[in-house]
């Protein structure tokens, strides 16, 4: 994992996005103003930026924290970013894949705020591994695309809701903040985008850690067949009288069960 302090400038003045790092640059200067509202930066607070690009949100954000720690997987911004934070803030630029990055370890014992433009191509992924570090997280803003975050936020019984819901939602509480349309972004995406809040639920609101493989393995299989009933989805997990002394039908569909069933039929495990 690479640091960078500010020292290289001899770069383009544009950066051409790299379809393989998923790059789409936010620049329409309302919505940027929006987010910095949403998000509420202090000097008093530890952000992290995911994925800062060229810095549209990474500058407003440092002029009020006055302190920001970044990452960004692309060599060529990195050196970008460093540069352009001279005489605004002090910004630490981690070159590396943030699926790579102990966020716990950043953290260093107090709540981090975690912010980014997520890379569309990877964003359940990076959303996962950002659970993983839920006790040393106080909230996260998140630019995604739009189904995605309607996937993240679905209630049970509708289409959108599945193993993404479940999983963030027995975590987080998710909040949908913001649209913004594919003309904010540098190249224009081929969807809609959307501001959300995802923000740790207490601790003791949270599922045991030692029912987190076991939850994981139920809602994988029981979405994994969404069709079936939830007795033939977990067939190879459960009878169905183990489902049913969860307190679950086992004619019941994986949509139809909200995400606290998962921790009880995890727990007939």
């Amino acid at each position: 994992m690479a640091k960078l302090s500010p020292m290289q400038t001899d770069f383009p003045r544009t950066h051409i996005p790299r379809k393989r790092f998923g790059q789409h640059f936010l620049h329409d200067a309302g919505i940027i103003r929006r987010i910095v509202q949403a998000i509420g930066p202090r000097e008093d607070q530890a952000i992290v930026e995911i994925g800062p690009g060229e810095g549209a949100l990474t500058l407003p954000v440092l002029r009020e924290a006055r302190h920001l720690t970044v990452i960004e997987l692309d060599r060529d911004l990195a050196p970008r970013l460093a540069a352009l934070a001279e005489g605004i803030g002090r910004i630490e630029v981690i070159n590396a894949d943030v699926l790579t990055v102990d966020l716990t370890g950043l953290a260093a014992g107090r709540p981090l705020r975690v912010i980014g433009n997520l890379p569309y191509n990877i964003s359940t992924p990076i959303l996962f591994h950002c659970l993983e570090h839920a006790d040393a997280i106080a909230d996260m803003h998140f630019m995604l695309q739009k189904e995605v975050v309607e996937r993240m936020a679905a209630p049970p019984g509708s289409k959108t809701y599945g193993r993404l819901s479940v999983m963030l939602q027995l975590v987080c509480q998710v909040e949908p903040l913001l649209d913004v349309p594919p003309g904010a972004f540098r190249p224009p995406p081929k969807v809609d985008s959307q501001v959300v809040r995802v923000t740790p639920l207490p601790a003791p609101e949270r599922p045991a850690p030692d029912l987190h493989t076991a939850i994981d393995r139920v809602v994988r299989a029981a979405f994994g067949q969404r069709r079936k009933t939830v007795a033939n989805a977990l067939g190879t997990l459960l009878p169905a009288a183990r489902i049913e002394a969860a307190g679950i039908d086992p004619r019941s569909r994986a949509e139809q069960l909200p995400p606290g069933a998962y921790v009880a039929l995890a727990g007939q495990l």
